[in-house]
């Protein structure tokens, strides 16, 4: 057998085991319309059947991250990485550049040393993934940094930054972070809830291991039982 057919009889041989083995997946749309109305979900779903080709079988347990790109929590993409540790499995990720745009995310999934396979960049591997995230970081960086001096030369042109109408402003900012609490409860619920049903019940135990899995609260913060209290009884209420 000549070099070539090896390299080639090689390659196709991990390509295949690649695709035999159980899979997490991991889908990533940008709003809750979006997530609703199926728009970008189904074509990752569609990208990973082809991956696959259509042996969805192989996929034993689903996540859908459903945010907008102001957000930095991925708390499905948490509950995934702990279904990979649990089955064994790798995740399979339909859009890694979606993902890349979250710094935070990113290095939830660097940290977690989970193996992934990304359906739009199949190359792509650890070293990949630090490149995205440095780069995700310093277009943060530069989009903070013309924000500040568009504010700046408003200022100095005699603009009057900030709300005309301050009992307005403080209302709309008020119902901003309900929501955003509303949203943030919404995700993290189906993470608790799959964790009650391991038989982490009390409030401590709770909030260790959604540290240990490195769920953030809603400020990016370390979780507590008074926390994990107040969450659910929101919820319930």
């Amino acid at each position: 057998m000549s070099g070539f057919a090896v390299y080639a009889s090689r390659r196709f041989c991990y390509h295949l085991a690649m695709k035999i083995r159980p899979y997490i997946a991991y889908f990533r749309v940008s709003t809750t319309r979006q997530g609703r109305s199926g728009l970008g979900l189904e074509a990752q779903q569609q990208a990973v059947s082809v991956f696959l080709h259509g042996h969805r079988e192989l996929i034993i347990e689903d996540f859908t991250e459903i945010e907008s790109g102001r957000r930095s929590n991925c708390p499905q993409l948490a509950a995934a990485l702990e279904a990979c540790r649990r089955h064994k499995a790798a995740l399979l990720i339909a859009k890694l550049n979606r993902l890349a745009r979250n710094v935070h995310c990113i290095s939830g999934l660097m940290e977690s040393g989970v193996e992934f396979v990304a359906v739009d960049m199949p190359e792509a591997n650890h070293v990949t993934i630090h490149i995205l995230a440095a780069v995700a970081e310093h277009e943060r960086e530069m989009i903070s940094q013309r924000t500040k001096a568009a504010l700046q030369a408003a200022k100095a042109r005699g603009v009057k930054l900030g709300s005309p109408q301050p009992k307005k402003g403080a209302a709309v900012r008020n119902r901003v972070l309900q929501e955003k609490a509303d949203r943030f409860a919404a995700d993290t619920l189906p993470v608790i809830r799959r964790l009650q049903a391991e038989d982490v019940t009390s409030y401590k135990a709770l909030a260790r291991a959604l540290n240990a899995r490195g769920v953030p609260t809603t400020n990016r913060r370390r979780w507590y039982g008074t926390t994990v209290k107040i969450l659910l009884e929101r919820s319930s209420g």
